[in-house]
């Protein structure tokens, strides 16, 4: 354990969005240590030291780097001067001897740089030490601070970890729990989004830009780079850059950035992969806070292109810069304030509130002429590339501070930190919609594996289930995205799922009251008065039902009469208006209209358009008081926008539910049983039954009781536990036992016991396989089959699985996915969601099950997984729930755990 902390290491971003690395301290340190000392004022001095010895010698350091890593455990934060490595900060811990048993408590301590203080570092070192403490059963950290120290007293009490202090003799004895608590989660979360949201604002609002590979070439991306940021106005200081050049379009153009006469804030890089890595260092010296590497060969090329890649990304990081790249076509920002587009390709946005990231730089190209072509407004556009650097979750933080975006658009083909993306992207989900479309379906694939829970999942299985708990609204093509996109960017999110449709032509209502009634949204019927006043003006053919039909004569008028009524019918929460061009009216008419018309409906309730015409929807539809009222060309567009935008609400308006988290003594037990089985195997290995059993009753799952016994014993085994029983074969060559015969039901004494044993000996036989041990477990007649179980995904982590069925699971496919943490809400939401799930209530007759009682075995599972990161592979199936009030058991389980 010792050993691998001393490899501990692990990126962070300061408040002030600088970044920083935090790592083991080393013995090679003492020198690296000592600057630190020393380049600390006095007062730093006396409150890390308790006195104001002006310089430390080098033999009195030496404690600091004799280190065991076990009851000693101290980290550095590190930044990169001048391609050397200066430590900016330290903390440490030691462990306190408590007398019998082991030590759960240490004395901690920190010193951070001068010119480091304030932005944080303190509290992200405490962060990490508080991880490896509570991995190794430290559940209390102490430490001492000199009353005058105000600052660590402020970042002791805003860490999250439930600071207590006492005083005595002007000595403050400050006590944090290492727990992770929801208070501690929150903090953590609040601090990662505000430093991620300041190091990105360089990116998109700098004060000055430099373009490295500036050219005059024409077609050549330095010169299209150059050219739209002159050409769409970038109101900040532009400085190209090449050695072999001295003016281009009426710049100066300069040698290198050392010439620059003034700061650089950003970077934009264009030049030959090979000298991308010397580029990034001569921004570092320039003092450049971020840069984009347009350029191209590196991971996506070739194994020495993903070395050069990782290169310049550490280059980039221990500078405290943040990059966009490389491989990516570059950055947008549309706010008047900075007009940048530092991009290589000539669509220009227009400005708008959708935050927009794509993945893929050939895609964003035709995703900006498709925006451009739609109208649809943008207040920042980047295309990632690589994502050697910043990432989506890195954008999802700017965007949630970003006061001109309202909506947040994704383009994705992978995930890096899909842990990470399921902490933030729910907060922010809560305020502004996520729109995302992942590639990549069909790809996934089943994976062969030997668990049921392993064989149901697959990787969109987990892009779904992450998707779907944070709240982010997936849709399937490029072309639903832009009509999500479009909807959520320009009206409010819809109270509920009732629609109001108005038509001039009966079929397209048709149309859209199927697909309406496909994606879960209602056509109701309306109030007396609204049918009473559509009756009153509109012809005695015209159809005052849902939808109404006003037929092909309609006039503009009509139009805009029956938008503001069916708009104003407390049944309904949406409008949908069709119009199918007669050529009866002047073009403009009806549009005009319509735009009226909203202005009048509840600001709450959305209004949207189709016009069925080859032209689009005319651009005076945004000329109401309303502004802009998004328009479709087809019914079935307009639906799933909206079906989209009214699920999202009802997430967005659930509780957010609460994750069970097992106590301390639940921890310490399961954790026992793991640490012996590992310490004995160097590769996975499957708990034995035993084992298995002290696990799941320490996570509070009722198991069924049950006794392994050599055939030989099975029956004083069964004497003592007594009948009915249920007899399982036990073998490592048997994987699946229903699928052998394995199991035998109802065995109901002695003489039915001993002929199952013989059974399964001959069974076992046939298969070539000698039977040694069985499993005998007390039988739970009764109760509905269901399956509870876990994965692990190697990009996503632990996923949770529920289904019902039993053994049928498989087959029947009837399963539902979660990542973990699984709250509350979750688990119900799970359950919901499956078709089988009525057979809980009592389908046609049958006994009801306890719904609650399955919700628990979810949620303690979850929790498990939690407090043993090793699991690969849980299986318990079935688990029979019960009848209501009675709970739910289960009687088989398999559990793979590796280091």
């Amino acid at each position: 354990m010792g050993k691998n902390i001393r490899n501990y290491k692990a990126e962070a971003i300061l408040r002030d969005g600088s970044s920083i690395l935090i790592r083991a301290l080393r013995s090679d340190d003492t020198d690296r240590l000592h600057d630190l000392f020393s380049r600390m004022s006095r007062r730093s001095v006396y409150f890390r030291f308790f006195h104001t010895q002006e310089w430390i010698s080098l033999d009195a350091l030496a404690h600091f780097t004799d280190l065991d890593f076990d009851r000693h455990v101290a980290l550095a934060a590190v930044v990169r001067e001048e391609d050397e490595e200066i430590i900016a900060g330290i903390g440490r811990y030691s462990v306190i001897d408590g007398g019998r048993g082991k030590p759960t408590r240490a004395e901690t301590s920190f010193a951070v740089a001068d010119r480091y203080q304030r932005r944080g570092m303190g509290t992200l070192l405490l962060e990490h030490l508080a991880r490896i403490a509570r991995a190794r059963g430290i559940e209390e950290f102490e430490a001492d601070v000199v009353g005058e120290n105000n600052r660590m007293m402020k970042v002791f009490a805003g860490s999250g970890f439930g600071a207590k202090r006492s005083i005595e003799g002007g000595i403050f004895s400050i006590s944090l729990a290492t727990r992770e608590t929801e208070e501690l989660r929150e903090a953590q979360l609040r601090r990662e989004q505000e430093a991620a949201a300041q190091s990105i604002r360089p990116i998109f609002c700098p004060a000055s830009v430099a373009v490295v590979g500036a050219s005059r070439q024409e077609g050549s991306i330095g010169a299209a780079l150059l050219s739209n940021i002159v050409r769409c106005g970038y109101t900040g200081k532009v400085y190209p850059i090449n050695p072999k050049a001295t003016e281009i379009n009426g710049l100066t153009v300069y040698p290198s950035l050392a010439e620059v006469p003034g700061p650089v804030e950003l970077a934009i890089i264009s030049v030959p992969a090979p000298i991308v890595e010397q580029a990034i260092r001569d921004c570092a010296a320039a003092g450049a806070r971020a840069v984009v590497v347009i350029s191209s060969g590196f991971g996506e090329a070739s194994p020495e292109g993903r070395e050069a890649e990782e290169r310049i990304r550490e280059l980039v990081r221990a500078s405290g810069m943040r990059m966009v790249g490389p491989n990516c076509m570059g950055i947008v920002n549309t706010d008047p304030a900075y007009s940048l587009n530092a991009t290589f390709i000539p669509p220009w946005p227009p400005a708008g509130n959708i935050g927009m990231m794509s993945q893929s730089g050939a895609l964003g190209y035709s995703i900006l002429e498709r925006i451009q072509s739609l109208n649809i407004g943008l207040s920042t556009f980047v295309s990632v590339g690589n994502k050697a650097d910043v990432s989506g979750n890195d954008l999802l933080a700017y965007w949630s501070e970003d006061e001109r975006t309202n909506v947040i658009v994704l383009y994705l083909e992978s995930f890096g930190n899909p842990a990470k993306f399921s902490r933030i992207a729910p907060e922010i989900a809560r305020r502004k919609p996520i729109v995302a479309v992942k590639s990549g379906r069909s790809a996934a694939g089943t994976r062969a594996a030997s668990s049921h829970s392993a064989a149901l999942a697959s990787l969109d299985v987990a892009v779904d289930a992450l998707f779907e708990q944070a709240g982010v609204i997936r849709t399937d093509t490029l072309e639903q995205l832009f009509d999500v996109s479009l909807l959520l960017s320009t009206q409010p999110i819809p109270r509920g799922p009732n629609v109001g449709v108005i038509t001039n032509a009966g079929g397209p209502g048709i149309l859209l009251a199927d697909a309406c009634e496909a994606k879960g949204l209602k056509l109701p019927e309306f109030s007396e008065s609204t049918v009473e006043q559509l009756r009153s003006f509109l012809p005695f053919q015209a159809g005052v039902t849902n939808p109404v039909d006003m037929i092909a004569s309609a006039t503009p008028e009509h139009y805009q009469r029956a938008v503001e009524i069916v708009g104003k019918d407390p049944k309904v929460d949406s409008v949908i208006v069709i119009y199918i061009p007669p050529q009866l009216h002047p073009p403009e008419e009806i549009p005009l209209a319509l735009g009226r018309a909203a202005g009048n409906v509840p600001l709450e309730k959305p209004v949207l358009t189709v016009f069925m015409s080859y032209r689009g929807a005319p651009a005076v539809l945004s000329r109401g008081p309303r502004g802009r009222i998004p328009s479709y060309s087809f019914p079935e567009n307009a639906a799933l926008a909206l079906s989209a935008a009214e699920k999202y609400g009802r997430w967005r308006n659930r509780p957010a539910g609460s994750v069970l988290q097992l106590d301390p003594f639940a921890r310490a037990a399961i954790r026992a049983v793991i640490d012996r089985v590992l310490s004995r195997s160097s590769g996975s290995v499957w708990l034995d039954p035993h084992d298995l059993a002290t696990v799941l009753s320490a996570a509070g799952i009722d198991l069924a009781a049950s006794e392994q016994a050599r055939v030989g014993e099975a029956l004083e085994a069964g004497r003592r536990m007594g009948y009915p029983l249920v007899v399982k074969v036990q073998s490592d060559q048997v994987l699946h036992k229903t699928d052998v015969g394995g199991v035998l039901l109802g065995i109901e004494n002695r003489d039915q016991l001993k002929a199952a044993i013989e059974t399964l000996t001959e069974r076992m036989a046939a298969i070539g396989v000698t039977l040694e041990n069985v499993l005998l477990q007390r039988e739970v007649r009764g109760g509905i089959e269901a399956l509870v179980g876990v994965t692990a995904d190697p990009t996503f982590g632990p996923l949770l699985v529920c289904g019902l069925g039993g053994v049928l699971v498989e087959l029947l496919r009837d399963v539902s996915f979660r990542l973990t943490p699984v709250s509350d809400i979750d688990a119900a939401e799970m359950i919901g969601k499956l078709r089988a799930s009525k057979l809980l209530d009592g389908y046609r007759g049958a006994p009801a099950g306890d719904r609650e009682g399955l919700i628990r075995i979810i949620r303690q599972v979850s929790a498990l997984v939690d407090i043993v990161p090793e699991i690969r592979e849980l299986d318990l199936n079935p688990v029979k729930v019960l009848a209501p009030g009675r709970g739910a058991v289960a009687v088989d389980g398999r559990m793979r755990i590796a280091r």
